[in-house]
C-alpha cells in the first residue's frame, strides 16, 4: 500500500493547526449532547410519541457510527483535510435543516446529517500524524481524542442556557454557526496531508459494514422500547451477526479493504479497540446519571434540586478536566508509554466511580466526581490514538482511528441502553411519572466500575512497547531525532517479490535469530513492502511465505546501515548485510 511514511520528521506547520483541529472535534462532539437538556420535552415539541421522539437521538448515533470508518478510509485515499471539510459541511447542512423545522421526519433527516460529522475525529488525528513533528504529536493527538468528551461536557451548560431562555431551534443555529467557523479556520490554517493510501474505495465493504452496524446498533438503542426478548430485537441482532460475518469474510479477500482486518487482529490494535468500548461505556454513565441526580427535586429525599443550567455547569468540569489532562498525558506517555497511561486512566476512573457511590448527597460532591472522572477518562482517551498509530502503517491511520472511534461509539451506545434500562426498572412511580431512584444511580455506577475492570484487563493484555512498536514519546527535538535514528538503524526494510518481480501482498515475513527463535514477524503491505525491527545487531534469517508461493529463507546480518533487503520468493536464500 503506497503511503508517505511518518517515521520521518513531520512537516513544519503553523502553531494554530492543533487548536483548529481540536476545535473542529469539539464542534462535532457538541452534536452528541446538543439535545440532552430538552430530551424530556421532545415529544411535545415535535408533536409525537415518546417512542418516535427517540429517533431524533438514535438517527445521529447510527449515522455517526456508519460515517466514522468510511470517512477515515476516504481520508486515507483522497485527502484527510478534504474529507474533514466535507464532514463539517454536511453537519452544517443538517443543523440548518433541523433549525427550520418542527416536523419529526425532517428533524430526523437533519439529525442524521449531523451525525455524519463524527468522522472528523479520526481525520483530525490522521492529519496530526501526517504533519506534526514527533515531539509534538503525543499531546496533539491526546487533545484531539479528548475533544469528544470536552465538546460533550461543555455543550451541556451552554445548551441548557439556550434551551431555558430561547426557542430550542436556536441550538441548531448555534451549532451551524460553530460548524461554519470550524470550516473557515480549517481552510485558512490546516494544509492538506501529502500521505495517500493505494488502491480504490471498497464500496461493497462500506455498504456491508453500514448495514451490519445499523442492524447491530438499532436494537441496542431501541431494545428498551421494543422489549429485549422481542422477535424484532433478537431478529436484528441475529441479522447483524450474519451480515458482519459475511462482511468480514469479504474484507479478507479484498486487496484494498475498507478495514484491514489482519491489521485489526494485531494484539496492539485488537486490545486497544476492546478497551475503547469499555472506556466509552464508563464515559457515558456519568453523563447520564449526574445531570438527573442534580435536577431531581429535594422532595425525593435524595435529589439535589438544581436548575438545568446549574446542573450543566457542575458537570462541565468533566470536559474541562479532560482538556487539561492532555499535556499531563504527553509527559507521562513520554516517560512510560501510552499503555501505562491507559492503565493509569482506567484505575482513576475506577476510583472515581467507587468514591462516587458515597458522594451523591451534595452538589459539590458531583463536582468532585466530575473532576476525578474527567482526569481518568482524559488519560484513557488520550492514550487510544497513540496506541493505534504506533501499531498501523501511516497509510491506514484514518481508517484505523475511525474504527477505534467507532468502538468508543459502540461503548456509549451500549452504556445508554443498559443504564437507561437500569434506571427505568428501578424507578418509582410518582403521580404517573417514573422518577429514578438512588438505588438505580448506584447500580449504574457499579456497572461503570465493572466495565472499567474489564477494560483494565484488556489493557493489561496490550503488548509492552518495544522497538517493533515505535512510541510517540519524545519530549524534545533532540530526543525525537535520537529515537528516529535508533529505529532506522535497528530494522530490516524491503519488499517481498514474486517470480516476475511483482510485489507480494500479505506475505508473512519472520525474523529468526541464531538460536532458531522467532525475533519478530510482520505481513507485507499491498506494495510488497515490509519493516521488521531488530532486537540487537547480529546474524538473523529472514523467512518469507505467501499463499501460492514457495517459502524463502534469506540469511541477513544486521550491521547498522539502512540498505533494503528485498525477499524474492522465486530465488534461493542469499547472504546479505542490512
Amino acid at each position: 500500500m503506497t503511503h508517505t511514511s511518518t517515521d520521518q520528521p513531520g512537516r513544519r506547520t503553523g502553531g494554530a493547526v492543533v487548536p483548529v483541529l481540536a476545535f473542529a472535534g469539539i464542534v462535532v462532539a457538541v452534536m452528541q449532547t446538543l439535545l440532552v437538556p430538552v430530551i424530556k420535552d421532545l415529544p411535545q415539541l415535535l408533536a409525537t410519541s415518546p417512542g418516535n421522539a427517540t429517533w431524533v437521538l438514535t438517527s445521529t448515533l447510527l449515522s455517526g457510527a456508519v460515517a466514522t470508518p468510511i470517512m477515515g478510509r476516504l481520508g486515507d485515499l483522497y485527502g484527510k483535510r478534504r474529507m474533514l471539510i466535507l464532514s463539517l459541511a454536511v453537519m452544517v447542512v443538517g443543523a440548518l435543516v433541523s433549525a427550520a423545522t418542527s416536523d419529526l421526519l425532517i428533524m430526523i433527516v437533519g439529525r442524521t446529517l449531523q451525525g455524519f460529522a463524527m468522522g472528523a475525529i479520526p481525520l483530525g488525528i490522521g492529519l496530526m500524524r501526517d504533519m506534526l513533528p514527533r515531539e509534538k504529536l503525543g499531546s496533539a493527538m491526546a487533545l484531539m481524542s479528548s475533544s469528544i468528551g470536552v465538546g460533550g461536557g461543555l455543550a451541556l451548560p451552554a445548551a441548557a442556557l439556550v434551551a431555558q431562555h430561547a426557542d430550542w431551534h436556536a441550538l441548531f443555529y448555534g451549532a451551524a454557526g460553530l460548524g461554519v467557523l470550524a470550516i473557515g479556520l480549517t481552510l485558512l490554517v490546516v494544509p492538506e496531508s501529502p500521505a495517500r493510501a493505494g488502491g480504490t474505495f471498497d464500496l461493497p465493504g462500506a455498504i456491508g459494514l453500514s448495514v451490519g452496524l445499523v442492524l447491530f446498533l438499532l436494537p441496542i438503542t431501541k431494545g428498551s422500547d421494543w422489549g429485549w426478548s422481542s422477535g424484532t430485537t433478537l431478529g436484528l441482532f441475529a441479522a447483524s451477526a450474519v451480515v458482519l460475518g459475511l462482511w468480514g469474510v469479504m474484507e479478507l479477500r479484498v486487496k484494498a479493504p475498507l478495514v484491514d482486518l489482519r491489521t485489526s487482529a494485531r494484539p496492539a490494535v485488537l486490545f486497544t479497540n476492546l478497551a475503547s468500548v469499555m472506556v466509552g461505556v464508563s464515559f457515558y454513565v456519568v453523563s447520564l446519571v449526574l445531570p438527573q441526580l442534580l435536577q431531581l427535586p429535594t422532595s425525593t429525599g435524595y435529589g439535589l434540586g438544581q436548575s438545568m443550567v446549574t446542573a450543566g455547569l457542575l458537570v462541565a468540569p468533566l470536559g474541562l478536566t479532560m482538556m487539561v489532562t492532555a499535556p499531563v498525558y504527553a509527559r507521562l506517555s513520554a516517560r512510560y508509554g501510552p499503555r501505562f497511561t491507559l492503565i493509569l486512566g482506567l484505575l482513576i476512573i475506577a476510583i472515581g466511580y467507587g468514591a462516587g457511590l458515597g458522594l451523591m448527597s451534595a452538589a459539590w460532591q458531583s463536582l468532585v466526581i466530575a473532576v476525578v472522572l474527567g482526569a481518568g477518562i482524559g488519560l484513557a482517551y488520550s492514550s487510544l490514538p497513540a496506541l493505534i498509530v504506533g501499531a498501523v502503517p501511516a497509510s491506514e491511520t484514518g481508517a484505523a482511528n475511525g474504527l477505534n472511534t467507532l468502538m468508543r461509539s459502540i461503548g456509549t451506545s451500549v452504556s445508554s441502553a443498559v443504564i437507561g434500562m437500569v434506571l427505568a426498572n428501578t424507578a418509582n412511580d410518582v403521580g404517573g411519572v417514573a422518577v429514578p431512584t438512588m438505588h438505580g444511580f448506584r447500580v449504574s455506577f457499579l456497572i461503570a466500575t465493572g466495565a472499567v475492570a474489564v477494560g483494565l484487563l484488556f489493557a493489561l493484555f496490550l503488548p509492552r512497547t518495544s522497538a517493533a512498536t515505535p512510541r510517540l514519546r519524545a519530549s524534545s527535538e533532540e530526543d525525537a531525532n535520537l529515537a528516529r535514528a535508533e529505529e532506522v538503524l535497528r530494522s530490516f526494510r524491503g519488499r517481498v517479490l514474486d517470480a516476475g518481480g511483482a510485489p507480494v501482498a500479505h506475505a508473512r515475513v519472520t525474523l529468526i535469530d541464531r538460536r532458531g527463535r522467532q525475533a519478530g514477524a510482520t505481513l507485507s503491505q499491498a506494495d510488497g513492502s515490509y519493516a521488521l525491527a531488530v532486537p540487537a545487531q547480529g546474524a538473523y534469517v529472514l523467512a518469507a511465505k505467501a499463499t501460492g508461493h514457495g517459502p524463502l529463507a534469506s540469511a541477513a546480518t544486521h550491521a547498522g546501515d539502512e540498505r533494503p533487503v528485498d525477499l524474492d520468493l522465486a530465488l534461493p536464500g542469499e547472504t546479505v548485510t542490512a
